[in-house]
């Protein structure tokens, strides 16, 4: 049963090593490229901490440190965790 619960975002780090163009024909090598980010969120179920990583793919909003994110989990695996946007 999926249950939901509040998190922490302690660190968003850009990879900078993954680059997604967004356009066909560019002026540079940047030009419309986007950046995925690894976000390291801090919650708690039950009495327990958690501290997890999460791919924040390229185009999705990137929440910064000490923001506030909704997660959805796994009542029988409350260590595996969804960012619910």
């Amino acid at each position: 049963m999926q249950k939901r619960t509040v998190g922490t975002i302690v660190s968003a780090k850009k990879q900078w090593w993954l680059k997604i163009n967004t356009k066909a024909f560019r002026n540079g090598p940047l030009d419309g490229a986007t950046f995925p980010y690894i976000a390291k969120i801090k919650y708690t179920i039950d009495g327990t901490e958690y501290v997890k990583h999460k791919w924040i793919g390229a185009g999705c909003p990137v929440p910064v440190e000490g923001e506030t994110v909704q997660l959805a989990y796994d009542e029988d695996k409350p260590g595996s965790i969804k960012i619910v946007y």
